[in-house]
């Protein structure tokens, strides 16, 4: 079952939000739900390439916890 969001922008974002939808022949809502979904899935997933490069490293990252654990890092700000 669809769901409804209410969402408050400015003037300035509506505007934009409305020429790119009227750019796809959407409405502001189904582009809305587009742009969503499309971030979300390009933006915070991680493929099985890049998962693999990050698995590449788990020793190290096992180490840097441990050494966080054991008080061994300093902080540089």
């Amino acid at each position: 079952m669809a769901k409804t969001i209410t969402v408050r922008v400015e003037d300035t974002t509506y505007d934009i939000l409305k020429k790119a939808a009227e750019g796809q022949k959407r409405t502001i809502s189904n582009y809305l739900e587009f742009a969503a979904l499309s971030y979300t899935v390009n933006e915070t997933v991680v493929d099985d390439s890049e998962m693999k490069e990050i698995f590449t490293f788990e020793k190290d990252i096992k180490k840097g916890l441990a050494d966080i654990s054991a008080g061994r890092y300093k902080v540089i700000g």
